[in-house]
């Protein structure tokens, strides 16, 4: 026996059954509470991660909880004080922050952002200010872009300079600035650069003094450096087979479109300034101002919030998702009342904000959404594309190069009888024929991802593109 094994594992024996007895403790105090604790009752255990919430009426939290556990290994139960990485829902503090410096006169909403990056490539259309609060760049989205360059979320940590790089070497966009709603962390990690660089501070000093402690947010602040302590942290899990789960933590160090990391308890506060206008009526309004495309559609994306109703009720609302964390604010204005949720494990279901604003709103709502009609019986599927001979798959091997995912370079290779795509840093692709010259990803987490392959004279493979979702178009080019 070691000297030390018998006290470790009675000190953990004791951590189980304190965070059993806290979680016990937290009993529902009425009948609303109590439906809110059976959302939640399965995860309500010392041995898997959960959430934490706060409920907000009238400018008062009415129900707060913690469910399940921060640290399943150390035995550190879930508490409305712990501190989560907010992912997305951080958009919004950037767009404050740039709300400041637009009352400040330091940031035009119409300025050309080669203003702030020269080095940016000169698109048919300036991209301004405006296009990156509202989605409208058409800026690919870089984290999609830094992993097909190879960037690996669980182990590599791509620098703030490199990430700005791969942005800027973009050829295309996904659309015309201004022509259509396009999703992407680009626009609001360049927002946080261009704060800093106006301001000449760091996001987060900029964000601690402007927004912050004025509203005492003490245990809130932009991580800029994936290596730092930062007390009383949740750790993210990811659920595994066998129903236990993986730790997943983010060592990514950029910020602006991310790497928030707070509690509920104090998103109350953050909450509560949108009734005191604690940093002045102008910026809250214009943070809650939706966008409008060229063509004068309104689109429902403001500052990094969406506003738009849910059952009759009018909604601000942002969600997030990184590593093993998701989060949401769901506030209804016009009834004072808000649903903050934090959790640390991946497969939180983004329904639960809703669901819980149902209890407690259900009597004001409009009815339910109805339920998506049954689709009918397919006609004759169309037959799958013919499986290729080795022979055939022969003329797509190769070596491939990106300019724009950072000189990055892919081999297409033969292996158990399919196209398979090789590099540095990505696991063995397997490429599923979809058609004429093109192919299908079918690797985990890879789905839904087209290979379009180009051919020249002679009708010799020069190349590819790839489409992903939140980057389409990207161009490969055939070196050998």
């Amino acid at each position: 026996m070691h000297r030390h094994s018998f006290p470790s594992s009675l000190a953990l024996l004791i951590a189980f059954v304190l965070a059993a007895a806290a979680i016990s403790a937290a009993a529902p105090a009425d009948e609303k509470s109590a439906q809110v604790d059976k959302l939640f009752a399965a995860w309500d255990t010392t041995t898997t991660p959960g959430v934490s919430l706060a409920v907000i009426r009238e400018g008062a939290i009415i129900y707060k909880r913690g469910y399940g556990m921060a640290r399943i290994e150390d035995g550190v139960v879930n508490t409305p004080s712990k501190i989560f990485d907010i992912g997305s829902v951080s958009k919004q503090f950037t767009a404050t922050c740039v709300a400041l410096l637009v009352k400040d006169g330091k940031i035009k909403v119409d300025d050309d952002i080669r203003k702030y990056f020269p080095e940016m490539r000169s698109y048919e259309k300036p991209i301004t200010v405006r296009h990156l609060l509202h989605h409208t760049s058409g800026l690919r989205d870089y984290n999609a872009l830094l992993a097909f360059a190879g960037f690996r979320p669980e182990s590599d940590c791509p620098t703030v300079e490199e990430s700005r790089e791969i942005i800027f070497r973009q050829k295309r966009l996904n659309a015309a600035p201004g022509q259509a709603f396009s999703y992407t962390n680009s626009g609001y990690f360049l927002l946080g650069q261009i704060v800093e660089k106006v301001s000449g501070k760091s996001l987060n000093a900029f964000a601690q003094e402007r927004i912050f402690k004025p509203l005492g947010m003490s245990h809130t602040l932009y991580q800029e450096d994936h290596t730092q302590l930062i007390p009383n942290r949740a750790v993210g899990y990811d659920p595994v087979d066998g129903g236990s789960f993986k730790i997943d933590m983010s060592n990514w160090d950029e910020t602006g479109d991310g790497n928030v990391y707070t509690s509920v308890e104090d998103l109350f506060l953050w909450d509560q300034a949108f009734y005191s206008n604690a940093l002045g009526k102008d910026v809250m309004d214009m943070i809650q101002t939706p966008g409008t495309l060229d063509n004068g559609t309104k689109i429902d994306y403001a500052w990094g919030l969406g506003v738009t109703t849910y059952r009759g009720l009018k909604t601000v609302e942002h969600g997030g998702a990184w590593a093993g964390f998701r989060a949401d604010i769901l506030r209804f204005p016009d009834q004072k009342f808000s649903v903050i949720v934090l959790s640390n494990r991946a497969d939180f279901d983004g329904s639960a904000p809703r669901k819980i604003a149902e209890i407690y709103l259900g009597d004001l709502m409009g009815p339910a959404p109805a339920a998506p009609a049954s689709k009918p019986a397919p006609a004759a599927k169309t037959p799958p594309p013919e499986a290729l001979s080795e022979s055939q798959l022969r003329e797509f091997a190769g070596e491939y190069v990106c300019e724009e995912l950072l000189d990055v370079r892919y081999r297409t290779v033969i292996a158990d009888g399919k196209l398979t795509i090789r590099t540095r840093s990505i696991s063995d692709l397997p490429l599923a024929p979809a058609g004429t010259d093109r192919f299908l990803l079918s690797g985990p987490g890879w789905s839904g991802i087209f290979l379009e392959f180009v051919r020249g004279a002679g009708k010799t493979i020069t190349g590819f593109t790839v489409n992903a979702g939140r980057m389409r178009g990207v161009a490969f080019v055939k070196t050998k």
